[in-house]
């Protein structure tokens, strides 16, 4: 009985030890465990597999995928970062710049900055094409030019007082309708994701003029195009108490872990600590450093259930970005079994 439910613990949860981390490599394939049929099965598959959105608000979404592998689940955190398209700016031409930053460092800023466009209308620029037209590129201009506030006061030091335009922001930037554009896409549909991200800082006299082009593109190529801020998994949290902590340790224990995942409560006068929610932990492993509570408690991750957090950029919902990642790792599978099924024929 305790070889099986230690060869259980070995296929189902990743544990955490004082010193190490053990039954991290999955050991489920067919044939390593006697008595386990490990033989991949659609049916099987379809039943343990669910998507459980856990929290989702205009850019960020929490959702937990269950019965996959990690390969699957690093997979599509790994295209979610670099092979969903975005529109970003990839061409500057700058007719006249005097600020303190140089052309190659504004380029750099500008391409940074998240473009409020649907990637999925447009399509890819063909390489070498040195002139866009509405079907792959949009066009911005920024033409601001810093002059003295002629109301300021004399004795005033504050910039944003004594000069007019001084910050050049996002809000500055002004989309320039190629071809038929402006009758496809309203008005203020095509602007930068936020309006307030600080460009460069002039003073009177100087002045920024230039035109931006941009064009559809993925993370792979440059991380200006990639649609998340963050997209990262985590394994559920398993934590199990060995035996009841009571009084004054059930207080310390609850200590050992982030808020919320022990809870004390009052059984027949005394004090008795319960998990309550181990989803909240952040596996500091705290509880290791003292000596008597580490010996009742076990920490372990459930090994296929994992907890996804994505936030996007604001190019696109989370949720749609999720969306095209799976549309992308489908198409992976798609070419992946035209090649198996051409080198048969070959």
């Amino acid at each position: 009985m305790a070889a099986a439910s230690a060869v259980e613990e070995m296929r189902s949860r990743v544990v955490l030890g004082e010193f190490g981390v053990r039954n991290v490599h999955t050991t489920d394939f067919p044939g390593n465990y006697s008595g386990y049929d490990d033989a991949w099965d659609q049916d099987r598959f379809e039943k343990s597999f669910r998507v459980d959105v856990v929290h989702m608000d205009e850019n960020s979404l929490e959702f937990d995928m269950v019965g996959i592998d990690a390969a699957i689940a690093n997979a599509f955190r790994r295209i979610l970062l670099a092979e969903v398209p975005t529109m970003a700016v990839e061409k500057v031409l700058v007719y006249n710049n005097t600020s303190i930053v140089q052309d190659e460092i504004l380029a750099h800023r500008l391409g940074l900055i998240p473009i409020h466009a649907d990637p999925r209308l447009f399509e890819y620029r063909n390489q070498g094409d040195e002139e866009g037209t509405e079907i792959d590129t949009l066009q911005f201009r920024l033409q601001v030019r810093c002059t003295r506030n002629p109301h300021a006061a004399k004795d005033s030091s504050d910039p944003n007082e004594l000069y007019v335009n001084h910050k050049v922001y996002t809000r500055h930037m002004t989309w320039v309708p190629l071809g038929n554009q402006a009758d496809l896409f309203p008005e203020g549909t095509i602007r930068p994701v936020h309006d307030d991200i600080l460009i460069a800082q002039l003073r009177p006299g100087q002045e920024i003029d230039l035109l931006m082009h941009c064009v559809k593109g993925i993370g792979k190529d440059h991380a200006k195009f990639s649609p998340v801020a963050t997209a990262s998994y985590r394994l559920l949290p398993d934590i199990t108490l060995l035996e009841p902590v009571e009084g004054e340790a059930a207080e310390e224990l609850s200590r050992c872990f982030s808020p919320g995942v022990i809870e004390v409560h009052e059984v027949q006068g005394k004090k008795v600590a319960r998990v309550a929610n181990p989803r909240l932990d952040t596996f500091s492993r705290e509880v290791f450093r003292n000596e008597k509570l580490k010996k009742v408690v076990r920490l372990a991750r459930v090994r296929d259930h994992y907890i996804f957090s994505v936030e996007s950029t604001g190019v696109l919902p989370p949720d749609v970005l999720v969306s095209e990642a799976i549309k992308v790792l489908m198409g992976k599978c798609r070419r992946f079994l035209d090649e198996l099924d051409a080198v048969q024929m070959d």
